[in-house]
């Protein structure tokens, strides 16, 4: 996953420094709103698994079944405005091979290009991590996830604390981007 995603921002680099003007100008076409929200319900969503992840410690199983409940609610929030967000891109004609990008400056191309393919490849893995998420859940549930055996949570836990690193990464390169 460091691998994929330190690729994609390296090559991001090298398109930024290219086209700094395109990129700050596709910038300005996405919602900062949402994209700080999406941190947000991110950060809130690590702290609920790693709070999860201690109830389970201290076999406190409903409460780690309710911190589990609330961190899938966030990956959906996460997910539902991804889909706003792209839905309002794609409906003013913006994304890939799409007429006005045809003939758009190539950096603002390239920047979109880059903007659906990493946050969308982000947004694959924030899908991985609700379905580990939520094994670890029915684990719970089942009573084979516990104080004295939680390794599945805590390593879907650490998954989903990758996710939540690589936005903190991609929030900045496209929504705050100068």
């Amino acid at each position: 996953e460091i691998i994929l995603f330190g690729g994609l921002f390296v090559l991001y680099a090298v398109y930024y420094h290219n086209y700094p003007e395109f990129f700050a100008e596709g910038g300005r076409e996405l919602n900062r709103i949402i994209g700080a929200m999406n941190t947000v319900v991110l950060l809130v969503s690590s702290f609920t698994v790693a709070a999860s992840i201690t109830a389970i410690q201290r076999g406190k199983a409903r409460q780690a079944v309710g911190f589990l409940l609330f961190s899938l609610g966030c990956g959906m929030v996460f997910l539902i405005n991804k889909y706003f967000e792209w839905g309002a891109k794609i409906h003013h004609d913006i994304y890939p091979n799409s007429p006005t990008m045809q003939d758009a400056e190539p950096g603002l191309n390239m920047f979109f290009s880059l903007y659906y393919v990493i946050t969308g490849l982000h947004g694959l893995h924030v899908i991985i991590g609700m379905i580990l998420l939520a094994i670890s859940l029915v684990l719970v549930l089942r009573g084979r996830v516990n104080a004295g055996r939680f390794t599945m949570l805590e390593n879907s836990g650490l998954y989903w604390h990758l996710v939540d690193l690589i936005w903190i990464f991609v929030f900045p390169m496209f929504y705050l981007v100068l």
